[in-house]
């Protein structure tokens, strides 16, 4: 990193980098406090060390997760100011990361900006993920997972339109700010995953209801929060971002996407991952 740093003379960082499965976090805690908070610290150390003090026209964007806030019950939202209160090894050590990167703000004067975002979803995303993991297995009529009763709730944004947010961030957010980024777009995973079905029936020429035949409910899994909801007011009325997709036409896009590169998905399904897919589901 500091060779990079020295090369390149960057005067921003966009820090994206993370381990973010948490299931994989409940098995391999350690591989997430090792990228996420000691990457992230890393990363800040390389630019402090590059700026020196100079901090005119440098920013550190470090891009978190509505995880760290902890689980909502039926009502309320995620604020910018909600206490910490992560309950996986994974949103610990997004949260740790975040408290670091504000420590170097305050302490060294070093000039950041975070955002906690809500799920994202669309192309490219790998298949352990839930929705490229169901278009899956529903094209090869494999069995749905469902933790626990399905009723677990999370707010879903199209990933091009999180990109879109980081921009505006990163260009026009101030300094110090913390901007919660969420899809206004609540759904339980029972009922997303009904929708995904319909959609693939559609569009696999299957007869209706075909693809729901593949829920199958499995045992939950350890510290599954109930509920996140962002409220994202704060970037809508100060930035003025706001989500450009329904749900429904970024599922659409996102099916037609995988499904037009099924090589791409067979390859990174093949090897390591089928033996992670027998052990976390079977």
């Amino acid at each position: 990193m500091n060779a990079l740093f020295q090369q390149y003379k960057f005067n921003g960082v966009i820090h994206l980098a993370a381990e973010s499965h948490v299931d994989r976090s409940i098995t391999d805690p350690n591989a997430f406090i090792k990228t996420n908070v000691m990457g992230t610290a890393n990363l800040l150390n390389a630019a402090r060390e590059l700026w020196k003090g100079d901090y005119d026209g440098k920013l550190f964007y470090h891009v978190s997760t509505d995880e760290v806030y902890g689980s909502l019950g039926d009502t309320g939202f995620f604020l910018e100011t909600t206490p910490y209160d992560p309950q996986s090894p994974y949103s610990a050590s997004k949260a740790a990361s975040d408290h670091i990167v504000r420590a170097y703000g305050n302490t060294y004067g070093l000039p950041f900006v975070i955002t906690n975002c809500s799920n994202n979803y669309g192309q490219n995303q790998f298949p352990e993920k839930l929705i490229p993991l169901f278009i899956n297995n529903i094209r090869n009529n494999k069995p749905l997972p469902v933790y626990g009763d399905g009723k677990y709730t999370r707010d879903w944004l199209y990933v091009v339109d999180h990109a879109r947010a980081i921009d505006t961030v990163y260009h026009i957010g101030k300094q110090g700010e913390t901007y919660n980024i969420g899809g206004f777009n609540e759904w339980q995973n029972i009922e997303l995953i009904k929708l995904l079905c319909v959609q693939m029936d559609k569009k696999l020429g299957r007869a209706e209801g075909e693809s729901a035949k593949l829920i199958t409910y499995v045992k939950d899994r350890p510290g599954h929060d109930r509920r996140y909801a962002i409220d994202a007011t704060k970037i809508k009325n100060e930035l003025g971002w706001e989500p450009s997709v329904t749900f429904e036409e970024g599922l659409s896009i996102t099916t037609d996407w995988y499904l037009a590169n099924e090589e791409w998905l067979n390859h990174v399904t093949s090897g390591e991952y089928q033996q992670y897919y027998q052990k976390q589901y079977s």
